[in-house]
């Protein structure tokens, strides 16, 4: 069997397992959770085939349907899309894990397991369609599929809170699909297809207006889905609301996608075109206003939810300087971020059920009373925060080595605007642990525990709830995936060398996907 047939697993296999456990209902719960551990973990082995396949023999091709592109839509696995496949399939493998151990499905009765693990397997597949289409249509689907499980997951268990963020989230995410087709529709009126590997040729001959048009409105739709400055103002107020795995998810993965999408578009059909420019100015928007608002939160939940904004501006960095190196630290970046902000996240989820809050005004003495949990905060905390030589400092190396090679007073004001914002992270998260973890509970004259000089008018934490054993584990996992970044800085980096001058090329896409059929 070629290679090439497993290219469909990683979109197939969770649409299946997700149709076995609708059929199950919320009968067997123990066999709901198999299904889906077992799942995720052979969609990982799968995917790490196809990266060690990707990396060897260049991109690997699957026709939907046995119709041959560009008439028929395929799935492409190469070297960018297979590595952020693989590091997707780790990620939600420990998310999955970490929801079966804490047990929602007890938690929410109004949103059973029968509902949450469905959702979840449909917003996975969706996450790797996207990942590996060659379509712009297939594209769109993809992002509609993963919406789809991601209205669910926001809304799981109805109340008020999660209605409300669900309510704007689907809004935004309508908008943006509308904003995508109507950029589909313009580029097949322009082009008459939708095969990215065939656009890539055809959009050379465009009028220039036109190619700009087109840029300019899928490059606002992925915008909207990357929480990019100015469209970001809706992230704040919707992950936070919703439970622990779906928010981290999210943060994880979600914004990803957006990021991926206009990697691709940037690299494979619009190369070193005139809005380079404008996504610089947007990266150093997204890095400044995202840790500005990180660094003026009170709540765990949405400072994380604001650092997310902040550095998805360090990725548009990197695109935004069209250069192999440029396009290599925002592919490291990419890697690195997916596995530390949802860790954070899944850690923030485990503080929250222990405490029964997020507020920093009203945590204190978590290093004492769960050194666990202090610690599994504390590595991705630092990480995030770019302390060498964690990964995340690494990450942050490459872009500032390819933004003073590139020159220009630009990327130097974006390679000086990318260490503040890593200053300001610090300070956010150091102000979080100090609060929340480092310092101790004190007891006032009445001999209540209070959390800080001023009272909020908030009654304190005093009791706190046990973990499941096998909770932390999962983090722990995680928080060790995104440390093996650290060890393994070399073939990473190296790796994401030969993604990024994959991109710029564009001829082994292309050929991958039209030269078998001239």
């Amino acid at each position: 069997m070629p290679l090439s047939s497993l290219v469909c697993v990683p979109v197939l296999l969770p649409l299946l397992a997700a149709g076995v456990k609708l059929a199950i209902g919320g009968r067997l719960r123990g066999l709901q959770s198999l299904i889906s551990l077992v799942t995720l973990g052979l969609s990982l082995a799968v995917s790490v085939v196809l990266l060690v396949a990707a990396d060897t023999s260049g991109p690997l091709v699957t026709e939907l349907g046995g119709w041959a592109a560009p008439v028929g839509i395929c799935l492409v696995a190469d070297r960018l899309s297979t590595l952020v496949l693989v590091v997707s399939s780790a990620v939600t493998l420990c998310v999955m894990a970490y929801s079966v151990a804490n047990s929602y499905d007890e938690q929410e009765h109004d949103a059973p397991m029968a509902i949450f693990h469905p959702a979840f397997l449909v917003m996975v597949a969706g996450v790797a369609d996207a990942f590996l289409s060659g379509d712009l249509f297939n594209l769109f689907v993809a992002f509609e599929l993963l919406l789809s499980g991601s209205y669910v997951l926001l809304t799981f268990g109805g109340t008020e809170a999660r209605i409300r963020a669900g309510a704007t989230y689907t809004l935004i995410a309508l908008a943006s699909s509308m904003l995508f087709l109507i950029a589909l529709a313009i580029t097949y009126g322009a082009t008459g297809t939708l095969s990215m590997a065939q656009l890539a040729e055809r959009f050379a001959t465009l009028p220039e207006q036109v190619k700009v048009l087109v840029e300019l409105t899928l490059l606002l739709a992925f915008a909207i889905k990357a929480a990019i400055f100015p469209m970001s103002a809706w992230l704040p107020d919707s992950y936070p609301t919703a439970p622990a795995p779906a928010t981290a998810v999210f943060a994880g993965l979600l914004t990803k996608v957006g990021v991926y999408s206009i990697i691709r578009l940037e690299a494979l059909l619009f190369p070193g075109g005139p809005v380079s420019t404008l996504l610089m100015w947007v990266a150093l928007a997204t890095m400044l206003t995202g840790v500005l608002g990180a660094v003026a939160q009170t709540d765990m939940k949405r400072m994380l939810s604001f650092t997310l904004v902040s550095h998805i501006g360090y990725m548009v960095f990197g695109v935004g300087l069209s250069t192999v190196a440029g396009l290599a630290g925002a592919v490291f970046y990419v890697v690195h971020h997916i596995t530390v902000q949802t860790s954070l996240f899944l850690v923030v989820g485990m503080v929250e059920r222990r405490t029964g809050t997020t507020s920093v005004t009203r945590l204190g003495g978590l290093m004492r009373a769960a050194p666990l949990i202090a610690v599994l905060f504390f590595v991705p905390a630092m990480n995030l925060s770019g302390i060498p030589p964690m990964s995340g400092f690494l990450g942050k190396l490459m872009l500032v080595q390819a933004g003073l090679a590139e020159g220009g007073w630009l990327p130097v004001t974006l390679v000086a605007a990318g260490l503040v914002t890593s200053l300001l992270t610090l300070y956010a998260v150091a102000k979080v642990w100090g609060k929340a973890f480092w310092r101790g509970p004190r007891a006032d004259r009445m001999g209540r525990v209070v959390e800080s000089e001023e009272r909020t008018g908030e009654d304190p934490v005093v009791t706190t709830t046990a973990l499941p054993a096998a909770l932390p584990l999962s983090v722990a996992a995680l928080v060790t995936l995104g440390l093996s970044f650290t060890v393994l800085a070399g073939p990473l980096s190296a790796l994401a060398q030969r993604a990024a001058a994959e991109l710029m090329a564009r001829e082994p896409y292309i050929s991958a996907v039209l030269g078998r059929h001239p």
